[in-house]
């Protein structure tokens, strides 16, 4: 436990499918002492955050903590939806030694974290100047697809967690409907998920491959990007083509449903990669490609969050609460 002469530390973690990034953080201050650990390599929640604490080797074992999953949070056990873990939050609070542990959903931290992003770690895309006092939606690509939409209530902000990534996905030409006709013999039901995430760009890359009627590679989403951004194979140029058209599409209808005038924001995994490509892509097009309602859509601006943690920042405000 903290000195009077010594600071209070807590632990934060951002816990998403394929990887678990942990963090320090002084209530009120700023992140610190970031890691990235693979969740395939650790059997549970709390043995992967024994190992970061390890690592970071701080002076002062945290006593607070704020984690935030990629998972709906609702009672004190959580189980993840693109991962094997399931855990208690009371049972790792006391096993990880915290007097306080608070647990949300992984996109409600990363709509905590836009009114706290500097100019320097958003890009954006198109036009559009965001209304005031407005709400904000943000949609993420990753293992999975996160959704979130951030409210101004009596002068402060709040995040509302969804499961906005569960939708219906649409199709918008031939193409795109050939493609969902695919997906449906395979899954059933195909949510947007199914496609804009990373095992997404991987369905869609197989199923384009299939489409031309020749044999795809064993690619991997980074491959995928990679290879397209670089021009290097005409087949993952397609298929990131067609993932930025969709996501754009996907964007346009959440800003339609939830009012988000103040701006949607995108965060996840994927497309901060290749943030300063997006604006030569049809994303913001299709974006604003809903009919009568055109022009009400152009006024609403799009950014991409370039912070390479921006969960940390809306969970180290849960520390100072």
């Amino acid at each position: 436990m903290a000195t009077p002469d010594q600071p209070m530390e807590g632990l934060l973690a951002d816990i998403g499918g394929t990887n678990a990034r942990f963090a320090l953080c002084a209530p009120g201050g700023d992140p610190h002492s970031a890691l990235v650990l693979a969740c395939a390599d650790y059997p549970s929640l709390v043995e992967a955050a024994v190992t970061y604490l390890e690592r970071a080797a701080p002076s002062v074992l945290p006593t607070v903590g704020a984690f935030c999953i990629a998972s709906p949070v609702q009672g004190d056990t959580v189980a993840m939806t693109n991962h094997a873990w399931r855990f208690s939050i009371e049972s790792t609070r006391r096993t990880l030694g915290l007097q306080y542990l608070s647990v949300i959903n992984d996109f409600v931290a990363v709509g905590l974290s836009v009114p706290r992003l500097s100019p320097r770690h958003r890009t954006k895309v198109g036009g559009g100047v965001p209304i005031s006092n407005a709400p904000v939606a943000i949609i993420g690509p990753g293992t999975g697809l996160g959704v979130a939409l951030l409210l101004p209530v009596e002068g402060r902000w709040h995040a509302i967690p969804t499961e906005g990534g569960h939708v219906t996905m649409t199709a918008t030409n031939e193409e795109e409907h050939t493609v969902l006709s695919i997906l449906r013999q395979r899954f059933g039901h195909v949510s947007a998920e199914r496609l804009l995430s990373g095992p997404g760009l991987v369905n869609l890359y197989n199923t384009l491959a299939q489409m031309e009627r020749t044999m795809p590679a064993p690619l991997e989403p980074g491959d995928i990007t990679g290879r397209a951004v670089s021009g290097d194979d005409p087949l993952c140029v397609r298929t990131l083509r067609m993932f930025i058209a969709m996501l754009g599409t996907v964007a346009g209808n959440l800003t339609l449903s939830t009012g988000a005038l103040g701006g949607v924001y995108i965060a996840g995994g994927i497309v901060p990669r290749f943030a300063s490509t997006v604006e030569a892509t049809s994303f913001r097009e299709r974006f604003e490609d809903k009919g009568r309602f055109h022009d009400y859509i152009s006024r609403v601006p799009t950014y991409i969050i370039t912070h390479p943690y921006p969960a940390f920042l809306g969970l180290s405000g849960l520390l100072s609460a």
